[in-house]
């Protein structure tokens, strides 16, 4: 027991470094790539999609806190609350995907927990700011959340497969997302 509980903890440390290593990888590529303030390529959800599918849930939700625990720690207050708030709505939703009856794909897995996340960010920033200017920037957000899904889904259809066979999950959640 003592040995998973290790286990466990040491891969929730390398994918929490992973993900921030990939969260500061996409802050120096935004202005390079032109993008609007707020929009990131989204490279370091596919880590917390992967502890989603291959970890037990209670590792893949403090992965997503950690992550907002780094953007309030980095970039402050407000970019913890969104990153929270986003975290928060992608990971239910992708919760809900894995409970889905029937197996979804990949893609949809992906383009969904990005435009959750967007929405939670959204509805993050109406309560600081107001809800007119996070509905005046919700269609270019919904929109760069497509793109970025769609990003995050060719990533993670690149890994996962090499993943599925290095980590043996106990758990068969992963079975219902086809990459």
């Amino acid at each position: 027991m003592r040995y998973t509980k290790a286990k466990e903890v040491a891969l929730l440390g390398v994918l929490f470094a992973l993900a921030m290593a990939l969260s500061f990888m996409e802050s120096a590529l935004t202005p390079l790539l032109g993008l609007l303030p707020a929009m990131k390529l989204g490279l370091s959800n596919v880590v917390v999609m992967f502890a989603l599918l291959f970890l037990p849930r209670r590792q893949a939700l403090l992965l997503a806190v950690l992550k907002a625990v780094f953007a309030l720690l980095t970039r402050g207050v407000t970019a913890g609350f969104l990153s929270l708030c986003g975290g928060g709505a992608s990971f239910a939703v992708l919760c809900l995907l894995l409970a889905w009856p029937r197996p979804v794909t990949g893609f949809i897995f992906s383009v969904c927990g990005a435009l959750a996340h967007n929405i939670g960010q959204l509805c993050g920033a109406a309560v600081l700011l107001s809800d007119h200017m996070a509905l005046a920037y919700a269609p270019v957000l919904l929109c760069a959340g497509t793109v970025v899904g769609s990003l995050t889904w060719a990533v993670s259809r690149a890994v996962f497969p090499a993943l599925r066979r290095v980590w043996k999950s106990e758990e068969k959640r992963e079975r219902n997302i086809i990459f």
